[in-house]
């Protein structure tokens, strides 16, 4: 058991470096060359970020949540483009339902069910957001990022970003292997029986699942769908809310940590509703 939760996490977490490295790297570059040009990007994240995170977001892969939450920390993409990427965002759920005999149509359905919802939800939280603090302009402080790191920026774009990735690479991976030990300990069948144990609270239990920042989340609530223990709706809370390690890195990286919660809970209440509204029509 040991060995397999090690070798999970240790895979779980390689998948990421790529995105951390990409994203650290253009992070770096903006902060180093031309701050001006973080100030263009959140200007188009502003008005099109949310279109574009929510399509991003279905690819199979949490390290797009994670560079969101590395862009958002640095202020650097708007939070409604993190909210449509979070929300959007596919996690293992894909894989798992190829793997099966569900119908392409079907499968189709759900991942544009979660665009939608996420382009949807970015674009309105950006409203609001733009309603409560006025027109001011998202503020790009990539530096931030850099001294809540203490990465020593000043040693040049390539070294800074492999200091950044690697950095959250063993946090991420810290944490993964807690979390796998946690659920092998109190294994599927408890989870299983906690989710049939209280069905009119189906979709408050699935998104709250959804919020445990690892693959096994996802891959648990899709495989219970695929055998009609829960409903659409609540496959559908815990599938909007499973943002993977993208919350780990928020809460890393993101020096607002009351922000960060109020993220986190917006999202969960996000998860519930539309897992409400779902299994309604």
């Amino acid at each position: 058991m040991i060995l397999d939760v090690l070798m999970d996490a240790g895979l779980d977490s390689v998948k990421l470096l790529p995105f951390l490295f990409a994203t650290y790297l253009l992070m770096e570059y903006l902060e180093h060359k031309n701050v001006l040009t973080a100030g263009k990007l959140a200007g188009f994240s502003k008005k099109a970020g949310p279109f574009f995170g929510g399509l991003f977001g279905i690819f199979p892969q949490c390290g797009f949540s994670a560079a969101a939450s590395s862009l958002y920390a640095g202020r650097v993409i708007t939070v409604g483009t993190l909210f449509a990427v979070y929300l959007s965002t596919s996690d293992e759920m894909l894989p798992v339902f190829l793997s099966s005999d569900m119908k392409m149509s079907l499968l189709v359905a759900i991942l544009a069910g979660k665009a939608a919802i996420g382009i949807f939800m970015g674009f309105m939280v950006d409203i609001v957001y733009r309603k409560l603090h006025g027109n001011e302009e998202v503020i790009a402080d990539i530096h931030a990022v850099c001294e809540h790191e203490h990465c020593h920026c000043e040693d040049g774009v390539l070294k800074s970003a492999i200091r950044h990735t690697v950095r959250i690479f063993i946090f991420v991976l810290v944490i993964s292997i807690g979390i796998n030990f946690a659920v092998e300990l109190v294994g599927e069948d408890s989870l299983r029986s906690f989710f049939t144990s209280v069905p009119v609270l189906g979709q408050i239990v699935s998104a709250v699942v959804g919020l445990i920042p690892n693959c096994a989340a996802s891959v648990l609530i899709t495989k219970l769908y695929l055998e009609n223990v829960i409903s659409t709706g609540a496959m559908m809370s815990g599938l909007l809310v499973g943002a993977g390690v993208g919350l780990l890195v928020l809460f890393r990286l993101n020096t607002d940590k009351k922000d960060s919660l109020k993220i986190t809970g917006l999202l969960l209440v996000m998860g519930i509703v539309w897992g409400v509204i779902i299994d309604l029509f």
